[in-house]
């Protein structure tokens, strides 16, 4: 069975940095492609970055230049790098990858940027 696990999440102060992690486990497959996303409580769940097969990169335009998304040569994890953190950043990041012909999607990790 195929499993998404994030972590990395956690408080940090306004300025700070955060590394996520989203870890495969379950497939002989490889991460093909990779988006994490946000949500807030009452809020909809907003696209931050994701990472297409072909090694090409978005972002949010709420996140562009502050966040690095990648993948570990073995395309077994993704990472989401997130530098200058702001308290609007504060939300549930949930990780979606395309592994073999299927995607799934983890349960998320906390981040929470307050002083």
């Amino acid at each position: 069975q195929v499993r998404l696990v994030e972590s990395g999440g956690g408080l940090v102060q306004p300025g700070g940095s955060l590394r996520l992690s989203c870890a495969a486990s379950g497939t002989i497959f490889r991460i093909n492609s990779m988006v994490w996303y946000r949500q807030t409580p009452g809020q909809h769940r907003e696209l931050v970055a994701m990472l297409a097969g072909g090694g090409s990169t978005n972002y949010a335009d709420f996140v562009k230049g502050r966040v690095t998304i990648s993948l570990d040569d073995a395309k077994t994890s993704g990472y989401l790098q997130m530098n200058s953190l702001k308290p609007e950043d504060t939300a549930l990041y949930i990780c979606r990858a395309h592994i073999g012909s299927a995607d799934y999607w983890g349960q998320g990790t906390q981040v929470t940027v307050s002083s």
